[in-house]
């Protein structure tokens, strides 16, 4: 895992994958920009919609801000995956073409329907099961450290998952798939792990989407030699 974490920061500088970083980026930031101006929209909407003054609107939008805020740190990693998953084809060629030539003969490409599918699955895992988790986020709040924890245990699965699949989809039928899952679940978890803390990162954050999808592809074939 060490390995493939240095080999995809060797080639961050691939044209291929400054590209995709670029692209993926750009469409990770309006669909957040989106969203904050859909919160910002609504509350005020609704402060003026209840007749509240002109003082409790201005403290509306200032309410706004921070809740468009807080949700984009929070939603950045299930917008980041869902739109790398549009690009991962990308960024999985580039990885492959350098280091695994060989595996291009018998790759297939992912159609894009499924790309997005894949992606909205992953949203919707994150977002459902983590909603599902804040009572248990709030109670572990007395401990100090065990939401970080539970945030960590949960996401680094569920980000393992998507990203295992994401290269595995280009070299495996749904059956394959299935098995090669239960094979490969306690070292996608540790992958998932990786991941969780690269989006945590600031900074390190922006290139995160682009740093894990070539660990995944670099993971998946030097398991698959072994």
């Amino acid at each position: 895992m060490i390995r493939a974490f240095f080999l995809s920061l060797a080639q961050l500088g691939d044209r291929r994958i400054i590209g995709v970083f670029l692209k993926s980026l750009a469409l990770t930031l309006v669909l957040l920009a989106a969203l904050g101006v859909g919160a910002w929209y609504a509350l005020t909407w609704a402060v003026a919609y209840w007749g509240f003054g002109s003082g409790a609107q201005g403290i509306a939008g200032v309410a706004a801000v921070i809740l468009a805020l807080v949700t984009a740190g929070v939603l950045f990693r299930g917008v980041a995956v869902l739109v790398i998953g549009l690009f991962a084809d990308e960024v999985v060629q580039a990885v492959e073409a350098k280091h695994y030539p060989q595996a291009l003969t018998t790759a297939r490409a992912v159609p894009l329907a499924r790309s997005i599918g894949m992606g909205l699955g992953s949203v919707a895992r994150f977002a459902g099961i983590n909603l599902l988790l804040v009572p248990v986020y709030l109670l572990l709040l007395v401990t100090g450290i065990g939401p970080a924890i539970l945030f960590f245990i949960v996401n680094g699965w569920l980000l393992g998952r998507d990203l295992g699949d994401m290269v595995a989809v280009r070299h495996m039928g749904m059956a394959e798939l299935k098995g090669w899952r239960g094979a490969t679940a306690l070292s996608r978890f540790v992958l998932g792990l990786i991941g969780t803390g690269l989006f945590v990162v600031p900074f390190v954050n922006l290139a995160a989407p682009v740093i894990v999808a070539a660990m995944a592809t670099h993971w998946f074939h030097q398991g698959r030699r072994k």
